[in-house]
């Protein structure tokens, strides 16, 4: 299970990296970051199969969207200097509450 939960945050990372060169690549306009869109999307799809195996898929997916949420969300805070509100950090927080309730106490994810 471990396995399975490292390569889900692989994934997770390598979505995060497309997503942040998404906002550079000027709708695929720019060359380096266009390049990274698409290697990034590719190694996260193709690490994300791995999970799937052995986690149910909306326990997978869950996690993985929450988790990218609030990542590219801090990416996006520290990086590019976004604000956030009060009610954006509220929401982000109630996201990443979900997640942890999923794999904390859920009986559909075997620990």
């Amino acid at each position: 299970m471990f396995k399975s939960y490292l390569l889900l945050a692989l994934a997770i990372v390598c979505e995060v990296i497309a997503t942040t060169a998404l906002a550079r690549s000027g709708s695929f306009t720019r060359l380096a970051p266009s390049i990274v869109v698409i290697a990034g999307y590719g190694a996260a799809f193709w690490l994300l199969s791995f999970p799937i195996r052995t986690i149910p898929v909306g326990i997978v997916y869950a996690v993985w969207s929450g988790m990218g949420i609030v990542l590219i969300t801090l990416v996006s805070w520290l990086w590019f200097r976004q604000a956030l509100d009060a009610a954006a950090v509220f929401g982000l927080a109630l996201i990443l509450a979900g997640v942890l309730v999923i794999n904390l106490f859920s009986s559909s994810v075997s620990h």
